[in-house]
């Protein structure tokens, strides 16, 4: 069967995420069969109250893809001014081509199909850094980071450490163990998460099914799985 052009364009990015990964990103396509669902991790950026933590989302991709953006969802907690409560994704990279109605934003912000699935998520972990709190997802973050930055920022760690099974802390902006644990690189935080989240998908467990997913593909390269992309 022939390929489609999001199917191809999609192989073409998943092979250069795996050549040359983005630090602090792993991602791909939860199967051959699905090539338009993929699993993400992105890591926390340093300096900021989301470092340390370990965020599993996924991206569901549209049939006329790259004329049309991806969606990104958050599968954990996360707190955020440019994320929905149930964890999809407001950035204006995701957001369909052409002016935006509410002037909001430049149209050469929004998607184009010369972007790519590592520039969305670069642009995410850019985000946890900096969010954009003119036109907020979750207005409650957006007034928390405005208005009491240092509640905000708490508030972050604290999901982060639950997150990573470390236990509730109301002092964590404070803890003297906190910049120990922030010293922990992508693949510790992995698998310091454990089981804390059971029921839920795990970085752990994404992480393992990525490295499986790698060696399928790098098998398929024998009968041509590539030359096709």
């Amino acid at each position: 069967m022939a390929q489609s052009t999001a199917h191809r364009r999609l192989l073409q990015e998943y092979r250069a995420l795996t050549n040359n990964p983005p630090d602090g990103i792993t991602a791909g396509p939860v199967s051959e069969d699905d090539l338009l669902h993929w699993e993400a991790l992105i890591q926390g950026p340093e300096g900021t109250p989301f470092e340390g933590g370990i965020f599993p989302a996924e991206l569901r991709f549209p049939k006329d893809y790259p004329l049309a953006p991806p969606k990104m969802t958050f599968l954990g907690e996360i707190f955020h001014p440019n994320v929905y409560p149930s964890g999809l994704v407001c950035i204006s990279i995701l957001h369909p081509p052409g002016d935006d109605p509410n002037h909001y934003e430049h149209a050469s912000e929004r998607w184009s199909p010369i972007q790519s699935v590592e520039k969305i998520l670069i642009s995410v972990m850019s985000m946890l850094a900096e969010p954009n709190d003119e036109s907020p997802a979750n207005v409650e973050a957006a007034k928390m980071w405005r208005d009491r930055r240092p509640e905000y920022e708490a508030r972050v760690r604290e999901s982060v450490r639950r997150m990573l099974g470390l236990g509730p802390d109301k002092t964590v902006a404070n803890s003297v163990l906190w910049p120990e644990f922030c010293k922990f690189d992508l693949e510790e935080a992995i698998g310091s998460y454990l089981d804390h989240r059971r029921g839920q998908p795990s970085p752990k467990q994404f992480a393992i099914r990525f490295r499986e997913r790698k060696s399928v593909y790098s098998l398929k390269k024998s009968d041509g799985f590539w030359e096709n992309a």
